[in-house]
């Protein structure tokens, strides 16, 4: 979890790969490409629905115990609380409800890269952010660990880490 443009998709590539298993795609890229105009406040109920199926129906067909999520909920709620300033309480009811055992949280410390989809350019923007996911997490005393550095393998060695970690 965390910003936008903080290595998020990067990092779930390759922990599968590391691991050799599937991992779950971002919904929203998917959701947001299709869609005809903008997105409105009642697009990120129908896509935290979407992601939270997409997260059950893999971990119904995973093998083993490790499943990777490109992003959660988390996203879903910050994201709609700094756009729209609240959340459905779906979304924070799910998100609750249905914790993962642990979060990587992605600082944004690498350079912020172009995408249509994104808002925030900005690298204040992007640190206000990761603070406010930092603070969910915290608040809602969920396992977590900051994913940061500029090389790709030096935040894929910290998550694997982490990971190893958890299952001790």
């Amino acid at each position: 979890t965390g910003p936008e443009s903080s290595g998020k998709t990067t990092l779930a590539r390759n922990l599968a790969a590391h691991f050799e298993v599937d991992w779950v795609t971002e919904y929203a890229r998917e959701y947001l490409e299709q869609l005809k105009g903008p997105y409105h406040e009642e697009d990120l109920l129908a896509i935290a629905q979407g992601h939270d199926a997409r997260i059950w129906e893999s971990a119904l067909h995973q093998e083993n115990s490790l499943l990777i999520c490109d992003t959660d909920l988390t996203v879903l709620k910050i994201w709609s609380e700094v756009r729209y300033g609240s959340c459905h309480p779906w979304i924070s009811d799910r998100l609750k409800r249905f914790p993962a055992d642990l979060y990587l949280l992605c600082r944004p410390d690498i350079p912020w890269s172009f995408d249509p989809l994104r808002e925030h350019p900005e690298q204040h923007d992007r640190a206000v952010l990761f603070n406010r996911y930092e603070k969910l997490l915290k608040d809602e005393k969920r396992s977590f660990v900051i994913i940061e550095g500029q090389s790709q393998m030096d935040r894929l060695k910290l998550a694997i880490g982490a990971i190893f970690h958890l299952s001790q």
